[in-house]
């Protein structure tokens, strides 16, 4: 059987390496002149194959219709993607977080291992090959139509062109227009796993750079005065806002947020941050007076730099208006019970997410309802299947998404 493959990411690759082992004669239609060029950046350039959690747990990890996938990861799971890249000569590693990672910490060497899988196997793979669209007759898929003139015809064919994110790495959304044209229902496309923006651009752009650690976040829908979404972590200040894991998992809850672009634009989605998640207001309130004692002739804005950075403490003093200049012991009970509530509670207001195009992930894609969770096949065109991001599916940071990539380009692979 003849199976054409379009897109030689994670998903191609794998649904090419499943199928070809099932006996196929398959070919990789592949528009950038390398496979995997977006695996290439994940992890920051280390590759962040996978999660050693529980597979059963993998689906608590994947708010974008994580359900859909129990046959795909009953198929292939987090430790087939481990011995697969080991029978190729590629030990891997466990990190904080369940994260596990390449012991090279190198992407090209994952990249490299599923490649030399690929080429055992003689699948074919035409690069710079951009696919235009899917021959269909009789309501069964049969052929592709690329480089805009040149037809390529088979038995089989599996879509797993990617998102809309790092359109650099060709990730231009070419897929859903294809579906849709085939009349696939395409879910609005919004970005995940993407940096927020903050109506407070004049305070961040003064903490442009900073790296706050083992910090507390809350995400308030202050309207119903109902928590959306809380962590612990590490976060980063930008020009526009803020980023930072923290930051970039939160934006997978406030995506599928009921209302969500109404409540932005009405200022009702608040970022609360815990400076000191370790200490009770009376406990830092305690330590402030302590330190405070130690240095009383000070200028205020030369006594906090044990409790904050050096890039926040205008911004604080500001907001409190309190005079920078004052002595330290001029600071009033109540001034300090201020600098103590502004600690524990940061508050930023966030005006939306940061484009597409900066995303890690795309929410929304092809409807899960149209295709079979099975088989991956579609349910309108015969012969036709799906894989990885195109699909509505998607989940946090940690290994989550390039598991649905091998696991859903697998399950398309065996059919």
């Amino acid at each position: 059987m003849k199976v054409l493959i379009i897109g030689g990411g994670p998903a191609g690759m794998l649904a090419g390496i499943k199928s070809a082992k099932e006996g196929n004669s398959v070919t990789i239609l592949e528009k950038n002149n390398i496979l995997g060029k977006k695996l290439l950046i994940t992890g920051k350039g280390r590759c962040n194959i996978t999660s050693s959690i529980e597979i059963s747990e993998f689906i608590n990890n994947i708010p974008g219709n994580g359900k859909f996938l129990y046959s795909a990861f009953d198929n292939f799971n987090n430790k087939d993607i481990i011995n697969l890249l080991k029978q190729e000569g590629l030990e891997v590693k466990q990190e904080r977080g369940n994260r596990i990672f390449p012991v090279t910490d190198n992407s090209i060497d994952v990249l490299n291992a599923l490649l030399k899988k690929i080429k055992k196997l003689e699948i074919e793979i035409k690069l710079k090959a951009e696919a235009n669209k899917i021959i269909v007759k009789e309501n069964k898929a049969i052929g592709i139509i690329y480089n805009k003139q040149e037809k390529i015809y088979a038995d089989k064919i599996i879509l797993a062109t990617g998102g809309l994110s790092y359109p650099n790495t060709g990730s231009t959304g070419d897929g859903y227009n294809i579906a849709k044209e085939l009349g696939h229902t395409i879910n609005e496309l919004k970005p995940s796993l993407v940096p927020l923006e903050i109506y407070q651009k004049n305070e961040c752009k003064i903490m442009q750079g900073l790296s706050l650690r083992n910090i507390g976040i809350k995400i308030i829908d202050s309207e119903k005065k109902k928590l959306i979404y809380e962590d612990f972590g590490e976060m980063l200040f930008a020009h526009f806002g803020v980023s930072g894991p923290v930051i970039i998992s939160s934006s997978a809850h406030l995506v599928r947020y009921k209302n969500i672009k109404e409540l932005l634009k009405n200022k009702k989605i608040t970022l609360y941050i815990d400076l000191k998640p370790a200490l009770t207001k009376e406990k830092l309130d305690e330590r402030i007076l302590r330190d405070f004692e130690e240095i009383k002739n000070k200028q205020v804005k030369n006594s906090l730099d044990k409790l904050l950075p050096q890039k926040m403490i205008p911004v604080i003093l500001e907001r409190l208006g309190i005079d920078q200049n004052k002595k330290v012991n001029e600071i009033t009970k109540e001034e300090r019970q201020k600098i103590v509530e502004i600690l524990k509670n940061f508050n930023l207001e966030i005006s939306g997410f940061r484009p597409i195009e900066e995303a890690i992930i795309t929410a929304g894609g092809i409807s899960i309802k149209e295709i079979n969770p099975k088989t991956m096949e579609s349910k309108i065109i015969e012969n036709l299947y799906f894989a990885g991001e195109i699909i509505d599916v998607d989940a946090y940071t940690g290994g989550f998404n390039l598991q649905i990539a091998y696991s859903t380009g697998y399950t398309a692979g065996i059919n």
